[in-house]
Protein backbone atom coordinates (compact mmCIF):
# COMPACT_ATOMS: atom_id res chain seq x y z
CA UNK A 1 0.00 0.00 0.00
CA UNK A 2 2.84 2.39 0.80
CA UNK A 3 4.33 1.76 -2.66
CA UNK A 4 1.02 2.58 -4.34
CA UNK A 5 0.62 5.76 -2.27
CA UNK A 6 4.18 6.78 -3.11
CA UNK A 7 3.77 6.33 -6.89
CA UNK A 8 0.36 8.02 -6.95
CA UNK A 9 1.65 10.99 -4.96
CA UNK A 10 4.44 11.52 -7.49
CA UNK A 11 2.16 11.28 -10.51
CA UNK A 12 -0.54 13.53 -9.03
CA UNK A 13 2.05 16.12 -8.07
CA UNK A 14 3.29 16.36 -11.68
CA UNK A 15 -0.24 17.38 -12.70
CA UNK A 16 -0.84 19.78 -9.80
CA UNK A 17 2.47 21.65 -9.86
CA UNK A 18 1.90 25.37 -10.48
CA UNK A 19 4.51 25.30 -13.24
CA UNK A 20 2.50 22.60 -15.04
CA UNK A 21 -0.40 25.05 -15.20
CA UNK A 22 1.45 27.20 -17.74
CA UNK A 23 1.86 24.25 -20.07
CA UNK A 24 -1.79 23.25 -19.66
CA UNK A 25 -2.97 26.79 -20.41
CA UNK A 26 -0.81 26.91 -23.52
CA UNK A 27 -2.19 23.53 -24.61
CA UNK A 28 -5.73 24.81 -24.07
CA UNK A 29 -4.99 27.85 -26.26
CA UNK A 30 -3.60 25.65 -29.03
CA UNK A 31 -6.69 23.40 -28.90
CA UNK A 32 -8.96 26.45 -29.03
CA UNK A 33 -7.13 27.76 -32.10
CA UNK A 34 -7.29 24.34 -33.74
CA UNK A 35 -11.04 24.30 -33.22
CA UNK A 36 -11.39 27.81 -34.63
CA UNK A 37 -12.10 29.50 -31.30
CA UNK A 38 -9.69 32.39 -31.77
CA UNK A 39 -11.32 34.64 -29.14
CA UNK A 40 -11.10 31.92 -26.50
CA UNK A 41 -7.48 31.19 -27.40
CA UNK A 42 -6.55 34.86 -27.08
CA UNK A 43 -8.37 35.07 -23.75
CA UNK A 44 -6.40 32.10 -22.42
CA UNK A 45 -3.10 33.61 -23.62
CA UNK A 46 -3.88 36.98 -22.03
CA UNK A 47 -4.79 35.22 -18.78
CA UNK A 48 -1.53 33.26 -18.90
CA UNK A 49 0.45 36.46 -19.47
CA UNK A 50 -1.29 38.16 -16.53
CA UNK A 51 -0.56 35.15 -14.30
CA UNK A 52 3.07 35.14 -15.41
CA UNK A 53 3.47 38.82 -14.52
CA UNK A 54 1.74 38.36 -11.17
CA UNK A 55 4.07 35.54 -10.13
CA UNK A 56 7.12 37.39 -11.47
CA UNK A 57 6.35 40.57 -9.51
CA UNK A 58 4.67 39.30 -6.33
CA UNK A 59 6.16 36.50 -4.16
CA UNK A 60 2.80 34.71 -4.05
CA UNK A 61 4.40 31.64 -2.49
CA UNK A 62 5.09 33.64 0.68
CA UNK A 63 1.36 33.93 1.32
CA UNK A 64 1.13 30.14 1.52
CA UNK A 65 4.52 29.47 3.14
CA UNK A 66 4.19 31.98 5.98
CA UNK A 67 1.35 30.16 7.84
CA UNK A 68 3.42 26.96 7.76
CA UNK A 69 6.67 28.61 8.82
CA UNK A 70 4.99 30.64 11.57
CA UNK A 71 3.13 27.63 12.98
CA UNK A 72 6.01 26.45 15.16
CA UNK A 73 8.38 28.87 16.84
CA UNK A 74 12.09 28.23 17.28
CA UNK A 75 12.65 27.18 20.88
CA UNK A 76 15.52 28.40 23.01
CA UNK A 77 18.23 26.09 24.29
CA UNK A 78 16.21 23.53 26.24
CA UNK A 79 17.15 20.27 27.94
CA UNK A 80 19.72 18.17 26.15
CA UNK A 81 18.05 15.67 23.79
CA UNK A 82 18.98 12.01 23.54
CA UNK A 83 18.47 12.10 19.77
CA UNK A 84 18.70 14.68 17.01
CA UNK A 85 16.73 13.58 13.94
CA UNK A 86 17.67 15.31 10.68
CA UNK A 87 15.38 14.77 7.69
CA UNK A 88 16.84 14.39 4.21
CA UNK A 89 15.99 16.62 1.28
CA UNK A 90 18.91 19.04 1.34
CA UNK A 91 21.01 16.95 -1.06
CA UNK A 92 21.17 16.83 -4.85
CA UNK A 93 21.60 13.07 -4.99
CA UNK A 94 22.21 12.51 -8.71
CA UNK A 95 24.61 15.45 -8.99
CA UNK A 96 26.46 14.20 -5.91
CA UNK A 97 26.72 10.73 -7.42
CA UNK A 98 27.99 11.91 -10.81
CA UNK A 99 30.46 14.41 -9.32
CA UNK A 100 31.62 12.18 -6.44
CA UNK A 101 30.98 14.95 -3.94
CA UNK A 102 28.10 16.27 -1.84
CA UNK A 103 25.95 18.84 -3.64
CA UNK A 104 23.35 20.65 -1.54
CA UNK A 105 20.24 22.61 -2.48
CA UNK A 106 18.31 25.46 -0.85
CA UNK A 107 17.54 23.29 2.18
CA UNK A 108 21.22 22.94 3.07
CA UNK A 109 20.62 24.82 6.33
CA UNK A 110 19.27 21.54 7.73
CA UNK A 111 22.83 20.21 7.78
CA UNK A 112 24.35 23.44 9.08
CA UNK A 113 21.89 23.26 11.97
CA UNK A 114 22.71 19.58 12.51
CA UNK A 115 26.41 20.36 12.86
CA UNK A 116 25.72 23.20 15.32
CA UNK A 117 23.35 21.05 17.38
CA UNK A 118 25.79 18.14 17.42
CA UNK A 119 28.37 20.45 18.97
CA UNK A 120 25.87 21.97 21.41
CA UNK A 121 24.69 18.54 22.59
CA UNK A 122 27.79 16.33 22.45
CA UNK A 123 26.09 13.32 24.07
CA UNK A 124 23.14 13.18 21.66
CA UNK A 125 22.92 10.55 18.93
CA UNK A 126 22.24 11.99 15.47
CA UNK A 127 19.79 10.16 13.21
CA UNK A 128 19.95 11.07 9.52
CA UNK A 129 16.84 9.87 7.69
CA UNK A 130 16.16 9.50 3.99
CA UNK A 131 16.70 7.37 0.90
CA UNK A 132 15.55 9.09 -2.30
CA UNK A 133 12.25 10.65 -3.28
CA UNK A 134 12.70 9.77 -6.95
CA UNK A 135 10.41 7.20 -8.55
CA UNK A 136 13.35 5.35 -10.08
CA UNK A 137 15.38 5.40 -6.86
CA UNK A 138 18.98 6.55 -6.69
CA UNK A 139 22.48 5.18 -6.41
CA UNK A 140 23.05 7.07 -3.14
CA UNK A 141 20.79 7.77 -0.18
CA UNK A 142 20.20 11.10 1.52
CA UNK A 143 21.33 9.49 4.76
CA UNK A 144 24.73 8.55 3.32
CA UNK A 145 25.31 12.05 1.97
CA UNK A 146 24.22 13.69 5.24
CA UNK A 147 26.51 11.39 7.19
CA UNK A 148 29.40 12.39 4.95
CA UNK A 149 28.75 16.09 5.54
CA UNK A 150 28.50 15.63 9.30
CA UNK A 151 31.63 13.50 9.63
CA UNK A 152 33.63 15.91 7.45
CA UNK A 153 32.45 18.69 9.78
CA UNK A 154 33.92 16.81 12.73
CA UNK A 155 30.96 14.81 14.06
CA UNK A 156 32.06 11.33 15.17
CA UNK A 157 30.75 8.54 12.95
CA UNK A 158 29.93 6.53 16.09
CA UNK A 159 27.27 9.10 17.01
CA UNK A 160 25.38 8.64 13.75
CA UNK A 161 22.44 6.35 13.04
CA UNK A 162 21.56 6.06 9.33
CA UNK A 163 18.02 5.40 8.12
CA UNK A 164 18.44 4.71 4.38
CA UNK A 165 15.00 3.37 3.38
CA UNK A 166 12.38 6.13 3.67
CA UNK A 167 11.14 7.86 0.51
CA UNK A 168 8.81 10.45 2.04
CA UNK A 169 7.98 12.14 5.35
CA UNK A 170 5.61 9.42 6.53
CA UNK A 171 8.28 6.78 5.98
CA UNK A 172 10.87 9.02 7.69
CA UNK A 173 8.75 8.81 10.81
CA UNK A 174 7.93 5.08 10.78
CA UNK A 175 11.35 3.86 9.64
CA UNK A 176 13.16 6.02 12.17
CA UNK A 177 10.87 4.74 14.93
CA UNK A 178 11.74 1.18 13.91
CA UNK A 179 15.43 2.02 13.95
CA UNK A 180 15.36 3.21 17.56
CA UNK A 181 12.27 1.47 18.87
CA UNK A 182 13.52 1.74 22.46
CA UNK A 183 14.07 5.47 22.12
CA UNK A 184 10.85 6.90 20.69
CA UNK A 185 9.88 8.15 24.13
CA UNK A 186 13.30 9.72 24.72
CA UNK A 187 13.82 13.51 24.39
CA UNK A 188 14.30 14.13 20.67
CA UNK A 189 15.02 17.21 18.56
CA UNK A 190 13.59 17.19 15.02
CA UNK A 191 15.39 19.21 12.34
CA UNK A 192 13.79 20.07 9.01
CA UNK A 193 12.76 23.09 6.93
CA UNK A 194 10.28 25.42 8.66
CA UNK A 195 7.61 24.98 5.97
CA UNK A 196 7.93 21.20 6.35
CA UNK A 197 7.90 21.12 10.15
CA UNK A 198 4.10 20.95 10.81
CA UNK A 199 3.67 17.86 8.64
CA UNK A 200 6.87 16.31 9.97
CA UNK A 201 5.84 16.77 13.61
CA UNK A 202 2.41 15.38 12.82
CA UNK A 203 3.65 12.13 11.30
CA UNK A 204 6.41 11.63 13.87
CA UNK A 205 3.91 12.01 16.71
CA UNK A 206 1.54 9.59 14.98
CA UNK A 207 4.45 7.12 14.63
CA UNK A 208 4.94 7.02 18.40
CA UNK A 209 7.48 9.73 19.21
CA UNK A 210 6.25 11.43 22.37
CA UNK A 211 8.96 13.76 23.71
CA UNK A 212 9.60 15.65 20.47
CA UNK A 213 10.85 19.23 20.11
CA UNK A 214 11.05 21.14 16.83
CA UNK A 215 14.09 22.87 15.37
CA UNK A 216 12.77 24.54 12.20
CA UNK A 217 15.35 25.96 9.78
CA UNK A 218 15.52 27.07 6.14
CA UNK A 219 12.88 29.81 6.23
CA UNK A 220 11.64 30.90 2.78
CA UNK A 221 8.98 33.58 3.44
CA UNK A 222 9.71 37.15 4.46
CA UNK A 223 8.50 40.72 3.99
CA UNK A 224 6.31 40.50 0.89
CA UNK A 225 6.49 44.24 0.19
CA UNK A 226 10.29 44.25 0.35
CA UNK A 227 10.45 41.32 -2.05
CA UNK A 228 8.34 42.89 -4.79
CA UNK A 229 10.29 43.01 -8.02
CA UNK A 230 10.84 40.80 -11.04
CA UNK A 231 11.93 37.27 -10.17
CA UNK A 232 9.74 34.74 -11.91
CA UNK A 233 12.02 31.71 -11.43
CA UNK A 234 12.53 31.97 -7.68
CA UNK A 235 8.93 33.08 -7.02
CA UNK A 236 7.60 30.12 -9.00
CA UNK A 237 9.86 27.74 -7.09
CA UNK A 238 8.60 29.07 -3.75
CA UNK A 239 5.02 28.67 -4.99
CA UNK A 240 5.79 25.09 -6.04
CA UNK A 241 7.17 24.35 -2.57
CA UNK A 242 4.17 25.92 -0.82
CA UNK A 243 1.53 24.18 -2.93
CA UNK A 244 3.29 20.83 -2.57
CA UNK A 245 3.43 21.15 1.21
CA UNK A 246 -0.23 22.10 1.54
CA UNK A 247 -1.23 19.20 -0.71
CA UNK A 248 0.93 16.94 1.48
CA UNK A 249 -0.78 18.17 4.64
CA UNK A 250 -4.24 17.56 3.16
CA UNK A 251 -3.28 14.11 1.85
CA UNK A 252 -1.68 13.04 5.15
CA UNK A 253 -4.72 14.18 7.12
CA UNK A 254 -7.11 12.45 4.70
CA UNK A 255 -5.19 9.17 4.95
CA UNK A 256 -4.85 9.32 8.75
CA UNK A 257 -1.10 9.85 8.77
CA UNK A 258 -1.56 12.96 10.91
CA UNK A 259 -4.20 13.70 13.52
CA UNK A 260 -4.89 17.32 12.48
CA UNK A 261 -4.54 19.30 9.26
CA UNK A 262 -1.92 21.66 10.63
CA UNK A 263 -0.08 20.00 13.54
CA UNK A 264 2.01 22.01 15.97
CA UNK A 265 3.08 19.21 18.30
CA UNK A 266 2.24 15.79 19.70
CA UNK A 267 -0.55 17.20 21.85
CA UNK A 268 -2.61 17.99 18.71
Amino acid sequence: MDDVFFVLSKLIWVLLKPETMFGLLLLAAVIALWRGRRAIALGILWAELALYCLIAIVPVGDLFLAPLENRIAVRGQGPAPDYIVVLGGAEEIEVSASRQTVSLNAAGERLLAAVALARRYPDARIIVSGASGALKGASLSSADLMARVLTEAGVSRERLLLERVSRNTAENATRTAELVASGVSAPTLLVTSAFHMPRSLGVFCAAGWTDLAARPVDYRSGNVTARLGWSFGSNLEDLNVAVREWIGLIAYRATGRTRTLLPSGCAD
